[in-house]
């Protein structure tokens, strides 16, 4: 009767508060360099310390430069930040894989794929793409500062327990259809706050079919639907993934996990709170249009117009578009953009890269836009480089910078100017999101790619 979300949750409770939130014991906690430094600063007016820090990593991602890390970072406050995290690693004892480690990037990038991120654990860090790791089948949220440091003190965190959600994609992936058109497809039907309340469990033969680059990009925009999280039951795709890297069981060890792995799905009779169903065939490559990643259609389609809107709908409907410069019943093919922006813990891993080049291949960056390619990790780079991947983009005129949130958010040196239009494979597009003013459309890599190669935004069915 159990959901994979009940067994996981079940077998971390350490007790419950009568009519308040449940004590839940955490097996990873993941930390950056812009929300654990007030956390390590309340440790220290305590004078206490990390209670297990084997189970803490470090690694500064979202302040740092996506070129020359090798050299000083030029920003003040930046710097600040990824050195107060490097100091507070040090003093705690805790893991910390700094700039130019061969084991920096994106931290939601990093842990998968070097086996920190397994099935069946509890996972937190103060981010709300935490989510991401549920792909492995983990329950992973994000965190506020104060439960950082609450979790820094003593692996354990006060939380209410959500209720469940399955989301069944049932059906094939059309030609040009990725994971993230089905995130976005799925957020404009739902809404942002679609899956408030809830953690989302996503099944069907969509979502069995997607690769683990894919599970993990939607589990990542879960939080965008409104969620506590998402996750994907863990079968052969995810054992074969973790197999053999750095921080995964070997031996012995990998043959009793993997027994337990294979345990961790919803029961056949197990009852979730909320069911919801799509079909893959009703799914095209998709583009957003407004100031949050609901307001999103298929690429051949036009903007919404106003029509049966409640008022207070239409007052904040045509607000997004006047910041985006659009109009009601406006088509978005042909629409000429400025910035194309690949990467972000939603889009930076190296199938991203993949898709792209798959694009751009025999083709030429278009004059009018400027391209961003930044990996999630330096894992990436190598594999990038390793597959010949990086002379397609270069002979493509497009150049690969260094790992990085980068243009996901406007606190490093790659910031989108004002007025500008971006197509990106981030997650947020809200107003000012990659830099004040900036115009934001997410996208799928293939999308992205179809509009750097064309300078306008481009059905990328017709490229293929």
């Amino acid at each position: 009767m159990n959901t994979l979300f009940d067994k996981i949750w079940d077998a971390h409770v350490i007790q419950k508060v009568e009519d308040g939130p449940t004590q839940l014991y955490i097996d990873r906690l993941y930390c950056h360099e812009v929300t654990s430094p007030q956390a390590f600063s309340g440790l220290r007016e305590r004078g206490i310390k990390c209670f297990r820090p084997e189970k803490i990593f470090c690694m500064p991602d979202h302040n740092t430069p996506t070129h020359d890390q090798d050299k000083p970072i030029e920003d003040p406050i930046s710097k600040t930040q990824v050195d107060t995290l490097a100091k507070n690693a040090k003093d705690f004892g805790l893991a910390h894989f700094g700039m130019m480690d061969k084991k920096n990037g994106i931290i939601h990038v990093v842990a998968p794929e070097r086996g920190l991120t397994l099935p069946g654990m509890t996972i937190v860090c103060g981010d709300s793409h935490t989510s991401t790791h549920g792909a492995l089948g983990a329950i992973a949220f994000g965190i506020g500062t104060s439960e950082v440091e609450m979790v820094l003190a003593s692996q354990c965190i006060l939380q209410t327990r959500p209720k469940t959600m399955r989301i069944t994609v049932d059906g094939k992936l059309g030609k040009g259809v990725t994971a993230k058109d089905v995130a976005l497809y799925m957020m404009s039907k739902m809404t942002t706050s679609g899956g408030t309340g809830y953690f989302v469990e996503y099944a069907g033969e969509t979502i069995r079919n997607l690769t683990m680059e894919g599970r993990l990009t939607l589990c990542n925009l879960s939080i965008e639907m409104g969620a506590r999280g998402g996750m994907v039951a863990p079968d052969e795709v995810t054992f074969e993934y973790i197999k053999g890297r750095e921080y995964a069981p070997k031996g012995e060890e990998w043959d009793k996990a993997l027994a337990h792995w294979k345990t961790l799905k919803s029961d056949e009779d197990a009852v979730f709170d909320k069911e919801v169903t799509f079909a893959a065939e009703d799914i095209e490559p998709m583009i957003t249009y407004g100031t949050n990643p609901g307001m999103g259609v298929g690429i051949t389609q036009h903007i919404p117009t106003t029509e049966g809107m409640s008022e207070g709908a239409q007052t904040s409907f045509k607000k997004s578009l006047d910041y985006m410069g659009f109009e009601p019943g406006d088509p978005l093919l042909g629409k000429k953009i400025d910035y194309v922006f690949l990467g972000a813990c939603t889009n930076g891993r190296i199938e991203d890269f993949r898709i792209f080049a798959s694009v751009v291949k025999g083709r030429k960056k278009a004059e009018n836009v400027v391209a961003w390619l930044v990996p999630g990790s330096w894992l990436v780079e190598a594999q990038i480089r390793k597959e010949g991947l990086d002379k397609i983009l270069t002979e493509a005129g497009f150049a690969i910078r260094q790992p990085g949130c980068s243009a996901c958010l406007a606190m490093n040196d790659d910031k989108v100017p004002a007025g500008k239009y971006a197509v990106s494979t981030s997650n947020r597009n809200f107003e000012g999101r990659q830099g004040p003013g900036a115009r934001t459309l997410l996208a799928s890599p293939l999308v992205a790619a179809a509009a750097a190669v064309t300078g306008v935004i481009t059905d990328p069915r017709t490229l293929i």
